[in-house]
Parts: structure tokens; C-alpha cells; sequence
């Protein structure tokens, strides 16, 4: 069967670049042969056109994904509760408790955030196929916070359209080890999937997606620090990749030497007060604390906030109790 139309609209960071290139970026389920086939057969066009495979980008050209993809399972819905933060007839926008699985996938059938919308939605996008109703970009299992789906395609269109303008802005709080030596700055290389674990990203000399965080330090401590970051770009487990790359792993983290590794980092009478630290989180302390775009029907810009979940905010409570770390005051 066909997939639902894919959209993308093509920005300055783009343009030139070939265009099989720029959708084994986008599209990493895809193999370089089989897009090159895609395009060939007209499955993928530039401004409704056919063209090669060697075309070069321009700006705002119109990229349309239409590739035969093998038929889903049936998706299923399920009450599940939702933190719904605001909902109109365009989209809804979401505070995702960490744990969940944004949509289906290997492993996860169930219990996902698409299974919860389906049940309380009478309608979703479906530009993002079958499996993926409504989503229009996507938080790590255990990433807490915000993100917004789309209830219709033209809303999905013009968000996505967001994204790659960079209309869209997402900010995170992440408790991380380690303190920066520069109080602010921007974290931009090259991001692809690991050789030696295909589960896990990496930073790349060359090739893979650009990738681009800024960071600004919020509170420091002796030996951890939290820190506000801001997306440039939207790659896979772009910021814990980010930080491990710098040895400032976000803490708690399970693949990104986040968790009992790091505790050598503490003096050795505090590494067991900061193991038993550990055992009160279980995923990376990282939170999507902000949201804003502008709304695609009325164009007004909209601003959403979550407070710091539970457990990050126990661990925050607690550097101080446990660790007996006292916050430094920056001048």
C-alpha cells in the first residue's frame, strides 16, 4: 500500500545538497538504493515533478513522499489517561510523562501515546503513516514534557513546515555530571547511528545530520549542574548525544554512560550517598519544559510550559541533602 503523503519544504541550511542525500537524512528507515529507486519511479517528487536523483535543492522546493510501504497492524485504542495542556479542532498539545512510547513500534504495540489518542480523538493527521497518527515530531521514551500532534493534515503541513523554518522553539531542562567551562555556547557536529550499536547515535566527523544545541547554565554544583538547552535541530537522542560527546552525560541516563559510571566523578564518600541518588530515578533527567509555534489557522503565536516532573525535581531537592553539594552561586 502507499504510505500518506510526507511533506518536506526545503531551508537555506539545505540548499544544494543532493536530494537522495537529504532524505537518508530525514528518512533513517531507508536505504540509500531504495529512495534512489523511489525518486526514479516518481514516488518522491520536487514541486510535484519528477526529477533525478542527483537534484540539487533550492529553497522552499516542495519535497512530496509518497513511497509503497508494507501494510501496518491495526493500532488499537486504549484509555489511557492524558496530560493534555490545550486542545482545540487544529491540534492538541501534550505533557508526556516519562515512560511512554510516543507511537508503535518493535516491542511496543500497546500502551503508547498514539494508542491513548486514538481513543480520545475522533480524527488525527495522517501524514506520518498509519502507525503514527497525528505526530508531527516525537520525545525519547523516557524524556518528560511537551510535544504537539496534529489533528488534521493541513495543520500537520504547516508545523512541520514550522520545524524546518525553525518557527518552532523547544527548550529542555537536563541534570547533567559535570560542570561547563563556558557558562553558555552551542554544541553543533554531525550526528548518524552508531556501527557498533544501531539502537544508539553518535557524533560524526563527517556525514550523518548536522545537529545543533545551545546550552546555558542554570544552577552549578560541585561535580553536577543543571543546564537550560534550546534546539537548533531535531535529531534522535540529539542532546544526550550532545552532552556525553562534551563528558557532561545527562545524569541517570542508561545508554549514554549516564548512570553508575559517573560515580566515580564523586569523592569516594560520596559515591554511595550518590548511587543511592541514582536509585530514585530511572531514565536520563531530561524534561521538555517549553513549547511555542504559531498556530496554523489563526497565526498567532502560542507559549507552553511544564513544570520539572516528580523525580527530577526530588533528585534537584536533594543534591544538597544527599550529597551535601552546596549550589554555586554564579556572579
Amino acid at each position: 500500500m502507499f504510505s500518506p503523503i510526507k511533506k518536506f519544504i526545503i531551508s537555506k541550511i539545505h540548499i544544494g545538497k543532493r536530494l537522495d542525500k537529504f532524505l537518508i537524512e530525514e528518512l533513517n528507515e531507508k536505504s540509500r538504493s531504495s529512495l534512489q529507486n523511489s525518486i526514479t519511479k516518481g514516488e518522491i517528487l520536487v514541486n510535484n515533478n519528477v526529477v533525478k536523483t542527483g537534484y540539487k535543492l533550492k529553497e522552499n522546493d516542495n519535497i512530496t513522499i509518497n513511497i509503497i510501504l508494507d501494510a501496518p497492524e491495526n493500532i488499537h485504542p486504549e484509555n489511557i489517561k492524558l496530560n493534555i495542556i490545550y486542545e482545540d479542532d487544529s491540534l492538541i498539545v501534550i505533557n508526556k510523562p516519562a515512560g511512554m512510547v510516543v507511537h508503535p513500534g518493535a516491542g511496543n504495540k500497546s500502551g503508547t501515546l498514539v494508542n491513548a489518542l486514538l481513543y480520545h480523538c475522533n480524527h488525527l493527521s495522517k501524514l506520518s503513516g498509519a502507525t503514527r497518527p497525528g505526530i508531527v515530531h516525537r520525545l525519547d521514551k523516557d524524556t518528560s514534557g511537551l510535544l504537539v500532534v496534529a489533528k488534521d493534515d493541513l495543520t500537520h503541513v504547516k508545523l512541520q513546515e514550522q520545524f524546518q523554518t525553525k518557527e518552532i522553539k523547544r527548550v529542555y531542562l537536563a541534570l547533567i555530571w559535570g560542570v561547563p567551562v563556558q557558562k553558555q555556547g552551542e554544541i553543533e557536529t554531525f550526528i548518524s547511528r552508531s556501527r557498533k550499536d544501531r539502537k544508539k547515535m553518535t557524533v560524526s566527523s563527517s556525514g550523518g545530520k548536522e545537529a545543533v544545541t545551545n546550552y546555558k547554565l542554570i544552577k552549578e554544583f560541585q561535580y553536577l549542574s543543571l543546564l537550560e538547552l534550546r534546539l537548533n535541530t531535531g535529531r534522535t537522542h540529539q542532546i544526550r548525544v550532545h552532552l556525553n560527546h562534551l563528558n557532561m552525560p545527562v545524569f541517570g541516563d542508561p545508554v549514554y554512560n549516564g548512570r553508575k559510571s559517573q560515580l566515580r566523578r564523586l569523592p569516594s564518600y560520596l559515591q554511595r550517598r550518590g548511587a543511592a541518588l541514582l536509585k530514585k530515578i530511572n531514565r536520563q533527567s531530561l524534561h521538555a519544559k517549553e513549547l511555542s509555534f504559531i498556530h496554523p489557522k489563526d497565526g498567532k503565536r502560542m507559549k507552553f510550559t511544564s513544570e520539572l516532573p516528580e523525580d527530577m525535581n526530588y533528585i534537584l531537592n536533594k543534591i544538597e541533602d544527599v550529597l551535601l553539594l552546596k549550589e554555586i552561586k554564579n556572579k
